[in-house]
């Protein structure tokens, strides 16, 4: 097994050489990865029924959930989406050397702050094995290395769609060797959090316990969520029908999916309170009026709920227990809606529509590396701008600061864009 060090320093290498790479490079790499996945999709689904082989002796056993369970199958829909995404990234704008800002600071001394790649990612997640074209399209298109360790759970399938992609990456000769490393162990992600010599940015994708152990095990910056506790406030004026047919794809579209609401809260004067929980219960979902705790994530057809007096009791609750991750109100009442969205904490704040948006295909982003409840950097479903950062440039004509100390020339500061 070789050594994480030296990966993460052929990574680091292959990430200055990808900064320079041109957008046709790039979208010609994602296209070909495309074609690829569609050619070989059978392999991988050969690779992931291996995957769902062990997984269903575990779930029997007890030693993964339903969840977890339902995360690593790799269906028609979602072989599909992974494809069609990759697809997407190519057709984005280039993230890389975008002016965001260009000053005057005085003749012929011109600052402009351009965006750039932040460098080499260290992306670990669970039973997701579409996560890999995901992660590897926005790391590409953003210029971006990224050393990828999935659940051993989808093992197979992780390994297989890692080989359909660096094949199709060899084929690309001014792509650079090494942009995209895979590892399998869990000493090879201790070394990983370890590694800030070259590692920038570490991404999980999973539950709470593997976000807690990240962030208390690395001093490189993190960037992910712990847990996707969502919630929706029916209102007073909301409409049943909407209030219902949210509730229910919220809730059911994909149970176990971050962004599956976990809480209804319903006003106390919803006069349609009965019937709304009533089309839930014809749909299978369990309801639960008194949780042991209404911080948890069920990742199931379960729907804590809860009946509070007033839209304030709704923010305040959802500010207590919610995870920053997303957040809706059902309501008729714009004043309210905007009150909703201005004072919930969260990265996602929606009015009459599923929490099950909260997605970077959703977003048109083409994928997403995760969704971020940070208040730094990146928040959100976060896509290919959230994988940049951006450097300063200065172009001059042998000014010195001293002149400028000693009242012998002045700033202008003039805005050029």
């Amino acid at each position: 097994m070789e050594n994480f060090t030296e990966i993460a320093k052929k990574a680091k290498e292959a990430s200055l050489k990808l900064a320079s790479l041109n957008t046709d490079t790039k979208n010609k790499a994602l296209n070909k990865i495309a074609d690829s996945l569609d050619k070989f999709s059978k392999e991988i689904f050969d690779s992931n029924n291996l995957d769902m082989t062990e997984a269903k002796k575990l779930l029997e056993s007890g030693k993964i959930n339903q969840s977890v369970y339902n995360r690593l199958k790799l269906d028609e829909n979602k072989m599909r989406d992974m494809i069609q995404g990759v697809r997407d990234v190519a057709k984005l704008d280039d993230p890389i050397g975008k002016i965001l800002l260009k000053r005057e600071l005085d003749n012929g001394l011109i600052l402009s702050k351009i965006s750039c790649p932040i460098g080499v990612l260290g992306i670990i997640f669970e039973a997701r094995p579409d996560v890999i074209s995901q992660i590897c399209s926005l790391a590409i298109k953003s210029s971006n290395a990224v050393i990828l360790k999935g659940g051993k759970e989808g093992v197979n399938t992780n390994k297989k769609i890692f080989e359909i992609i660096t094949n199709a990456l060899n084929e690309i000769k001014e792509f650079p060797n090494h942009s995209i490393e895979q590892i399998f162990t869990h000493e090879q992600v201790a070394d990983m959090l370890k590694c800030d010599e070259y590692i920038n940015l570490i991404i999980p994708r999973g539950g709470n316990n593997l976000v807690r152990y990240i962030k208390e095990n690395t001093s490189i910056p993190v960037l992910g969520h712990a847990s996707g506790i969502c919630h929706i406030y029916v209102d007073k004026t909301a409409d049943i029908d909407m209030a219902s047919r949210i509730v229910v794809d919220a809730k059911t579209q994909y149970p176990s999916a971050c962004n599956s609401v976990e809480t209804l809260l319903i006003n106390k004067n919803f006069n349609k309170a009965n019937e709304l929980l009533a089309s839930l219960q014809l749909e299978e979902i369990k309801l639960i009026s008194n949780p042991e705790r209404w911080d948890f994530e069920y990742g199931d057809k379960i729907l804590a709920y809860k009946f509070v007096d007033s839209i304030e009791d709704a923010i305040e609750h959802i500010n207590k227990y919610g995870s920053g991750h997303t957040d809706c109100i059902i309501t008729e009442n714009p004043e309210n809606a905007e009150k909703f969205m201005n004072t919930v904490d969260s990265s996602g704040v929606y009015w009459n529509c599923s929490t099950r948006f909260a997605d970077g295909f959703r977003y048109g982003f083409g994928a997403e590396v995760g969704i971020s409840t940070n208040k730094t950097h990146a928040r959100g479903p976060v896509g290919l701008e959230g994988l940049t950062i951006y450097k300063y440039r200065l172009e001059g004509n042998g000014q010195i600061v001293d002149d400028y100390v000693k009242g012998k020339k002045c700033f202008s500061h003039k805005d050029m864009l």
